[in-house]
This record gives structure tokens, sequence and C-alpha cells, in this order.
């Protein structure tokens, strides 16, 4: 089967709506593939932006071929405030990964994207900014297809 290596890095956020009124917001992002949840994985909280959080984080992910022939498996960036209580949404960002490679296509396979933070069926307040990058085509033999249906292998 082929699959195909992809590459996201989480470069920072600005203007997020303030969810914490009384602490500092520490923000962290979430980012899944698909509709499989163990594919999520989640970058450090940056501690110090409150609204404008950094990350600069890479993430590595092998996917199938057909994930980018269809437009059906989305790419979710999720964003958190960390509580003692249980993290509090602030928002996300999500796009199919048809139309990422699409988009990237044109570039060589690599592109930087600031989109819009949204909150429910609502634009909320803020911005997104993030690089990514799709590799090389690879060969998935049957025990790595069955690791990454199980939990996506990490490069």
């Amino acid at each position: 089967m082929e699959g195909r290596k992809f590459e996201i890095t989480l470069i920072s956020a600005s203007d997020l709506e303030d969810v914490r009124k009384l602490f500092k917001m520490k923000v962290h992002a979430r980012v899944s593939i698909g509709s499989n949840p163990d594919t999520e994985k989640r970058t450090p909280t940056d501690k110090h932006g409150e609204i404008n959080p950094a990350w600069n984080f890479s993430m590595k992910y092998t996917i199938s071929e057909w994930m980018i022939q269809y437009p059906n498996d989305m790419l979710v960036i999720k964003l958190y405030c960390k509580r003692k209580l249980g993290d509090r949404y602030i928002g996300e960002f999500h796009m199919s990964m048809k139309e990422l490679y699409e988009y990237s296509y044109a570039s060589g396979g690599s592109a930087i994207m600031t989109c819009p933070v949204h909150k429910g069926s609502a634009q909320s307040q803020g911005v997104l900014r993030f690089s990514y990058r799709f590799g090389e085509r690879v060969t998935i033999d049957k025990l790595v297809l069955a690791e990454s249906i199980a939990g996506w292998s990490i490069c």
C-alpha cells in the first residue's frame, strides 16, 4: 500500500479569546488526522504567551495515499487553555488533507498558512499559524499498516 510522509509545525497563534479571566492563559494545541483518535498529538504548553502563544513544534505522521485523494479525512487542530479543573476549549481549525495537499502542490508540497480560529459554527477571535510539508511516497507493508491503523506510526 502506498503512503506518504506528512510533517506539520505549529508555529504560533495570536489574538486568541481570553478564556481565563483571573489567571494566565497557558495554551497548547492538539493535532489529529482523520477519524482515528489515536492520531492525536499535542504541543508543549506555552506558559508565557497567554493570548499569543508560540510553540514552533513539529509533528510527523505517515498517512495513506488515499487521504490526499478524497476529501473525507481532516487535519484538525484544537487549541486549549490548561487548567487544574480540566482544559478549557479555545477554538479550532480544520481542513481536509486533500485541500492541504492541493494548496501546497504548486510550491513543491509545502506551505505556511495563517488561518482563523473557529469556535463552533462561528468564527472565534484569533488566528493560527502553521507550516506543513508532504514528503515522498513510501510503501507501507502490512505490519506498518496495522500499526498505522492502530496508532499512526511516528517517524
